[in-house]
């Protein structure tokens, strides 16, 4: 239908190089929405008949139930709707339809709808994420465990102050969503081809059917531009980036060395020939996914980096990255809410790695500064205690006055000062001093988890009502078409 001005269709080879009917299966229901949305605004400006419109609306309503053809020979989703329409109202009727629109801003459209619904999806399951993450931290804000730099054991943490960590980070994965929320939901309907239309249509009408906060205003730059969708599958980058750093904590937490933790069956799969093994598969294949959400941005940006301002077909293929990165997110967020409220944590492990280290020596130092010793000088102190102790095969505090003397020899620090320091400082205490806001000490961890709750509680509404609103948005987009058509 399209290929009028050339003559001759397409071979089948060609069309199938072109054509993007497969992918565009993720776009059809937005198609028909914009379409009903934009024969709506043609009847209200008078650009149309209320005959013509409810033939067109009648026949875009039946489609919603229609599973569409792959192999019907159409270029893409918006020429098979097209060609449907055509066929059930007629060409004197169906063939207004298209009226002072394009391809051009027809797709970018349904792109734009389509990232809008999935950044609500995902900032829902963001929401569900952190809240087992905080959930799990509520029961494991005692369970001792090594905090670490470098994957060397640097000080006494606890569980929960982990697993807040990454719930603050995921936080930042919804704010990061939500803004790009306010650049995705701006209506390109009406931009035509690419400088606009001498029909005199009412963009900010459908623009509001639709539910968009605006509209993108310059016609070149509704149709050309796909920066949005570079920024949103960013945000879907850094967010799997996130996802697949605890998948790297909790691989490393579930072999046999650690044993920290323990996967879920459901969640591991076991060796072919191997019948112990419980291989944390789950895991592994997010840190795989992540990958090809980075090889999706950047096929993207190398797609619009070297375009000429206007549209170029070469767009179409931006398509299939964004439907694949938006699957893959928020299946691996759905399966992480799982694999986080079905984990079995081995406290007791946890606690005989810290406690086998040497993790109270920066306590120690900072218990010696508190008696009024400069910083770098107990930070040589605890330096020789631990190195005394380690060469020796004991823990700090089997240290005897002898070797604490030693240790702090030309230091003018009193060594009986030091072995009642050393005395004194266990883990349990360490947590319970350690006081700084943001810490990993005990009462730092009962009020961040009280404030992340409340966090969570105000952005499940903020996700809600964005869902709602445009759930609300369809159903007035409905009722209109009904008032038509009936």
């Amino acid at each position: 239908m399209y290929r009028s001005r050339l003559g001759n269709d397409l071979s089948d080879i060609t069309l199938d190089y072109v054509s993007s009917i497969d992918d565009d299966s993720e776009i059809a229901l937005y198609d028909i929405l914009g379409s009903q949305a934009h024969v709506l605004m043609l009847y209200e400006t008078q650009i149309i008949t209320k005959t013509d419109a409810k033939k067109i609306l009648s026949a875009l309503n039946d489609l919603k139930k229609e599973k569409f053809d792959s192999s019907s020979g159409a270029e893409d989703i918006h020429e098979l709707i097209e060609t449907l329409v055509i066929k059930k109202a007629g060409m004197a009727s169906g063939g207004k339809m298209h009226t002072a629109r394009s391809r051009n801003d027809q797709v970018v459209l349904d792109i734009r709808m389509k990232i809008r619904d999935d950044i609500n999806i995902l900032c829902s399951c963001i929401v569900d994420t952190i809240e087992a993450l905080v959930s799990l931290a509520k029961n494991h804000q005692k369970t001792v465990m090594p905090l670490y730099t470098h994957l060397q054991q640097a000080q006494a943490g606890v569980f929960s102050h982990y697993l807040l960590a990454h719930a603050d980070v995921l936080f930042r994965d919804f704010e990061r969503l939500s803004a790009t929320f306010e650049h995705v939901n701006q209506c390109p309907l009406g931009a035509g081809p690419v400088g606009g239309t001498s029909i005199p249509i009412d963009r900010h009408s459908t623009a509001s059917m639709l539910g968009f906060d605006g509209i993108v205003e310059n016609s070149l730059d509704a149709t050309s531009s796909r920066d949005f969708v570079a920024e949103y599958i960013s945000m879907i980058a850094i967010l799997m980036t996130n996802l697949s750093k605890i998948a790297e904590d909790f691989v490393i937490w579930s072999t046999s060395e650690f044993s920290f933790i323990e996967l879920a069956d459901e969640f591991t799969s076991p060796s072919s020939v191997m019948p112990q093994k419980k291989n944390p598969d789950i895991l592994e294949l997010t840190r795989g996914k992540t990958a090809e959400v980075i090889g999706n941005l950047t096929a993207i940006l190398t797609t619009i980096k070297g375009l000429p301002s206007g549209y170029g077909r070469d767009l179409q293929q931006v398509k299939s990255s964004i439907w694949s990165s938006s699957k893959i997110s928020i299946s691996a967020l759905l399966i992480f809410k799982s694999i986080l409220l079905t984990l079995r944590v081995n406290e007791k492990n946890m606690k005989k790695a810290t406690e086998s280290s040497y993790l109270i020596a920066l306590d120690i130092a900072e218990n010696l500064v508190q008696k009024g010793i400069p910083f770098r000088t107990t930070h040589k102190i605890a330096g020789g205690l631990v190195q005394i102790a380690y060469a020796s095969k004991k823990s700090l505090s089997k240290l005897d006055l002898k070797e604490i003397k030693k240790a702090v020899e030309g230091t003018k620090t009193d060594p009986t000062l030091v072995q009642e320091i050393i005395q004194d400082t266990t883990i349990s205490s360490s947590l319970k001093e350690r006081k700084s806001f943001g810490s990993s000490g005990y009462s730092e961890q009962k009020r961040m988890i009280g404030d992340r709750m409340e966090k969570i509680n105000s952005y499940r509404v903020t996700s809600t009502k964005r869902i709602n609103d445009i759930s609300k948005i369809f159903e007035n987009l409905s009722k209109k078409v009904e008032e038509i058509t009936r």
